[in-house]
């Protein structure tokens, strides 16, 4: 693991993990890509269609498929630790609308479990 690569930890919503070593040019859709062509062993139970429909989720938030690692500002040599989630489309961030203007104080943030 040299200073220009980044290892990732990614951990599906089963709680099963796996490290991958990503460059920092890596998008989040290059990631979903190789990690959709090298499936590891031991995901069976999860595996999906397309890597289209894999998305990255770090600190809380979805990674669009644009952003790259090096973007993200990570600590250079650690493990970062990312969730990997089988979803189609990603929350647009204006999506809640009307619905919840009124309730301003209320956090926009999800918790995965």
């Amino acid at each position: 693991l040299t200073t220009q690569q980044v290892n990732l930890r990614l951990i599906l919503v089963s709680g099963k993990t796996q490290d991958f070593i990503f460059s920092p040019n890596d998008s989040a859709m290059d990631i979903a890509k190789h990690v959709f062509d090298n499936w590891p062993l031991g995901w069976e139970e999860e595996q999906v269609s397309s890597a289209s429909i894999l998305r990255l989720i770090f600190q809380g938030r979805f990674l669009h498929g644009n952003v790259t690692l090096g973007a993200l500002k990570l600590p250079p040599g650690r493990t970062t630790v990312m969730h990997l989630v089988a979803r189609e489309t990603l929350p647009e961030p204006n999506s809640h609308g009307q619905r919840n203007r009124e309730k301003t104080a209320e956090s926009n943030c999800c918790l995965l479990l």
